[in-house]
């Protein structure tokens, strides 16, 4: 009889917890998306899965867009290939506004990809 207590307490202590965290998540597609209809107070388990599978793939989706280096790389590789002789890191830093990590960073990754190459010490050319 203790046995069945303890694990009657310890259900219910999951089962708050668990009806914690779908609160937290139907809240977090309230906000997500527009109210079209009044939510039913109680979900039945299928839509509670459904909604944490909306929730994934918004997060998947948000995650998705594109990053601010690729923005640094195509800056870079914009100053490279409008010049025949090459540039220099000095004339890259003037143009594209970088600091020498970020700039040394970019110019690694383009060399990497093989859209530049080093004529010389701190002279990059398009390929």
């Amino acid at each position: 009889m203790k046995k069945i207590k303890a694990q009657l307490k310890t259900l219910s202590k999951s089962l708050a917890a668990i009806s914690k965290q779908v609160e937290k998540i139907t809240n977090q597609v309230d906000k997500l998306t527009a109210p079209k209809k009044a939510v039913p107070a109680k979900k039945t388990v299928a839509k509670k899965k459904v909604a944490k599978k909306k929730i994934a793939k918004k997060a998947a989706a948000k995650k998705a867009a594109p990053a601010k280096q690729a923005t640094m790389l195509d800056a870079v590789f914009d100053v490279i290939k409008r010049t025949k002789k090459g540039v220099t890191v000095a004339q890259l830093r003037e143009k594209t506004k970088l600091d020498s990590r970020q700039l040394s960073n970019a110019l690694y990754k383009l060399t990497k990809k093989g859209t530049i190459q080093t004529k010389s010490r701190g002279l990059y050319v398009k390929k």
